[in-house]
């Protein structure tokens, strides 16, 4: 089995594609790279079983609901005033899911500075579509999976306390990776570039998510939540060990 995992950013300079191949009891990473333009991913995810993908999928309906009505000029409806309110529109069911699983909340991709990356999602599903394959956008059907690599990693037991900002931080954190991935396979050059790159990191725990999710190995989602899910996007995580991916 081959997965790819996809670290996406607005534009292809801080885009990072890991392919991993998965060979009994070890798997090999066998492509890593920073600067990954859309038709490069689609073309290296052709033989992927799945593709996990670090980005919100969609909007939250009653945000999307919410733009639409004030475009025609109409009031806030009141669910959608005050903090309360307002916290209905800046995250989806997904998000809320995570927060129970993990304790923390993802960014919000209504509200916080996502925005311009899910919209080069949107594009990248597209050209998935184009490519003639299933988007699903629930991850329930076809081979295309949102994830969230710090919340994994979290779920996995992994400390990879300030890797996102800290150099040092991210080569203790590549290490506790792979201390406890021991049948993942990198070369020298691979894992330096993990060690100097969180992007990179990331689309290698992406790729790794996305193997979670064609064993059967992440948290399902729940069935009232699964049309919802279509539109909005569904985080898949891990519930069980890494262990279990080999």
């Amino acid at each position: 089995m081959i997965t790819t995992g996809v670290d996406l950013a607005a534009q292809p300079a801080r885009t990072a594609l890991a392919v991993i191949a998965w060979r009994g009891d070890h798997a090999e990473l066998e492509h890593l790279q920073l600067g990954a333009d859309d038709d490069t991913i689609v073309r290296l995810s052709r033989d992927s079983a799945r593709v996990g993908v670090d980005c919100a999928f969609g909007w939250p309906d009653e945000f999307v609901a919410y733009v639409t009505a004030n475009a025609r000029g109409d009031a806030p409806h009141p669910d959608h005033r005050g903090l309360d309110g307002r916290r209905r529109l800046a995250y989806r069911d997904t998000d809320r899911a995570v927060q129970t699983l993990t304790g923390r909340l993802p960014l919000s991709v209504s509200t916080d500075r996502l925005g311009l990356t899910a919209m080069r999602c949107a594009d990248l599903l597209a050209a998935f579509g184009a490519a003639g394959d299933t988007v699903d956008r629930s991850g329930l059907t076809g081979h295309l999976v949102e994830v969230y690599p710090a919340a994994s990693l979290r779920l996995w037991g992994v400390d990879v306390t300030g890797y996102k900002t800290d150099a040092a931080a991210r080569v203790r954190a590549t290490a506790n990776l792979l201390d406890h991935a021991g049948w993942l396979r990198v070369d020298t050059a691979q894992r330096a570039l993990m060690e100097a790159s969180d992007d990179a990191l990331d689309a290698a725990v992406a790729a790794c998510v996305a193997r979670a999710h064609a064993v059967g190995a992440t948290h399902p989602i729940p069935e009232d939540a699964r049309a919802r899910a279509r539109r909005e996007g569904w985080i898949a995580l891990p519930d069980g060990p890494l262990a279990r991916l080999v």
